[in-house]
C-alpha cells in the first residue's frame, strides 16, 4: 500500500511546521529566548514561496491559533500576524523564488519586521507594551537562518518530490 503524492505532500508540509512549533517551545533561558529565531513564520514563508497551492491563509491561522494557545497569549493575535505574512509571500511567491539569495533574506528581514511590529501593536493596545529593543534582535537571527531554514528545505522537496 503506498501513499499518494498528495498525501505525503501534506504530511510533510505540516510535519516541518510542528518541527517549528516545538523549536519554538524549547526550554531556555530566558536571555536566550529573545535570541531564538522566529521558526514557525520562517518555515511558513518557505512554503508560501515553494508550494502557494498547497499552503493556505487558513493554514497559516491554524497555526498562528496554536501559537496563541501554546504560549497562552490572547487568542487570535499570531493568528493574524502570520496570517498576513503569509497572505504576502503567496501574493509574491512568482518574485521571491527570482531573488537570489541575499534579497531574499532581506524581504525574510521585512516580512519577521512585519510580523513582530503586528504583535508588538496588539500586544500595546491589550496594555502590554514591550519597551525593550532586545524584542527585535530575532529579526536579525531569523533572517541570519533564512539560508540554512531553504537549502534544507529546498533539499527535502526534492529529495521526497513534494509538489
Amino acid at each position: 500500500m503506498s501513499i499518494s503524492p498528495t498525501l505525503f505532500s501534506r504530511s510533510f508540509i505540516i510535519f516541518s511546521i510542528i518541527a517549528a512549533l516545538l523549536l519554538m517551545l524549547l526550554p531556555l533561558p530566558q536571555w536566550l529566548q529573545w535570541y531564538l529565531p522566529q521558526w514557525v513564520p520562517l518555515i511558513l514563508i518557505y512554503w508560501a514561496i515553494a508550494l502557494p497551492h498547497r499552503l493556505s491563509i487558513g493554514s497559516a491561522w491554524i497555526t498562528g491559533l496554536l501559537i496563541d494557545v501554546l504560549n497562552g497569549t490572547s487568542l487570535g493575535e499570531h493568528a493574524l500576524a502570520l496570517t498576513v505574512i503569509t497572505f504576502i509571500a503567496v501574493k509574491w511567491h512568482r518574485q521571491f523564488r527570482m531573488f537570489p539569495l541575499l534579497q531574499q533574506m532581506l524581504v525574510v528581514c521585512f516580512l519577521i519586521w512585519l510580523y513582530l511590529v503586528l504583535l508588538f501593536l496588539i500586544q500595546g493596545l491589550q496594555g502590554y507594551p514591550m519597551n525593550n529593543w532586545i524584542y527585535w534582535i530575532s529579526i536579525v537571527t531569523t533572517t541570519l537562518c533564512w539560508p540554512l531554514a531553504f537549502f534544507v528545505l529546498q533539499g527535502y522537496q526534492h529529495r521526497f518530490k513534494i509538489n
